[in-house]
């Protein structure tokens, strides 16, 4: 794993939405907001998950508006250690952070959440602030290593324009259950190393 590593607490702002709900205040997450008529094809709802935000604009100002109106930080380089902090709180739970790179943004996204009652799992996903032709020229890894254990996930990151929830839904991420959790974690932390490269694919094409 990449050695540089940031650490964050979901309790505060940079890790989660700004007033997003708590399992104690609302026990099932909110419907998916993408799924709701958007007049303006070139608008974007706000990606942010676990918070019905209703702000919607072009994709060039979603960053913007993720940092200054629910502050979340904003990471640099290619490889990078995401630690996120207190795992045991209860579901649902989101860890977020925006990661820039390769001339890009991308939003990963750490949910603990109970698919099936007393059961929770938690999935990580990485989405680019962007469409998703351009989320297929690039690669992203999110790789556990501890106590002589490693577990990679590598998949081509979906676009903020789908919904977080949907991405859930369908398994497509990195899908951890308690168990697997405790192995890799250490004193209630998970260390998820994060990669993102140009896809091989794409390259070639490029280059022919």
């Amino acid at each position: 794993l990449p050695s540089r590593v940031i650490s964050f607490f979901s309790q505060y702002a940079p890790t989660r939405c700004a007033s997003a709900p708590t399992s104690s205040e609302q026990g099932t997450l909110p419907p998916c907001h993408h799924h709701e008529a958007v007049h303006d094809p070139q608008l974007v709802p706000c990606p942010c998950p676990l918070f019905s935000c209703p702000w919607e604009g072009h994709l060039e100002v979603v960053v913007s508006h993720l940092r200054q109106t629910h502050r979340i930080s904003i990471l640099q380089g290619a490889e990078i250690v995401f630690l996120a902090t207190d795992m045991h709180l209860p579901a649902p739970t989101d860890w977020i952070i925006m990661h820039s790179c390769l001339g890009h943004q991308f939003l990963l996204v750490l949910r603990k959440q109970e698919k099936y009652k007393g059961h929770p799992q938690f999935f990580a996903t990485m989405m680019l602030i962007g469409t998703p032709t351009q989320a297929d020229n690039f690669t992203y890894r999110l790789e556990l290593n501890r106590n002589q254990r490693r577990l990679k996930w590598e998949a081509t990151p979906r676009s903020v324009l789908e919904c977080v929830d949907s991405i859930i839904s369908d398994g497509d991420c990195l899908v951890l259950n308690t168990s697997l959790a405790q192995l890799f974690s250490d004193n209630g932390s998970l260390a998820i190393g994060i990669a993102i490269t140009t896809s091989k694919v794409h390259s070639a094409e490029a280059e022919m």
